[in-house]
């Protein structure tokens, strides 16, 4: 087994990704491993997802969304008070985006929060926690919403 020394945490800012931020934060203090917190981007325009009716984001829109976000991911670390936590947003289609990530990150370890869908909302909507776990080439740890302590 190799030490973890990288955890890459997702996020799309949800009470269950919070908890993961947690955990992934007290594991890192415990094992001394440096911490990237990512939120993917589902854009549009770079993922093609358009019909012939289709109307670009305008570039203005487009920046206030990236700002926000920013805005959200450094709020996440400021309220976790570790301030070595490194924070990204990627563009691209999150499951995908987020193995890529841990590939080129070097990341030892994923740590992420699930929704829990069951039923007809995980068939229609899937799930992103799976599929990060079925493609990532680390281990993957998926914390659910329950795990406060």
């Amino acid at each position: 087994m190799t030490p973890i020394t990288r955890i890459l945490v997702p996020t799309d800012f949800s009470d269950s990704a919070d908890v993961a931020l947690a955990y992934a934060l007290k594991l890192a203090d415990q094992v001394g491993a440096a911490v990237r917190l990512v939120h993917v981007f589902e854009d549009p325009d770079a993922l093609r997802l358009y019909s012939q009716v289709y109307v670009p984001m305008p570039a203005e829109i487009r920046a206030e969304i990236l700002a926000d976000l920013r805005r959200q991911l450094v709020a996440r670390t400021t309220a976790s008070g570790h301030n070595d936590v490194t924070t990204e947003i990627l563009t691209g289609a999150a499951a995908k985006t987020i193995v890529e990530c841990a590939t080129q990150q070097q990341c030892d370890l994923i740590v992420m929060g699930t929704h829990g869908r069951h039923g007809v909302a995980h068939l229609l909507m899937g799930s992103v926690a799976e599929r990060v776990v079925r493609t990532a080439a680390c281990p993957v740890l998926v914390v659910p919403r329950a795990a406060t302590r």
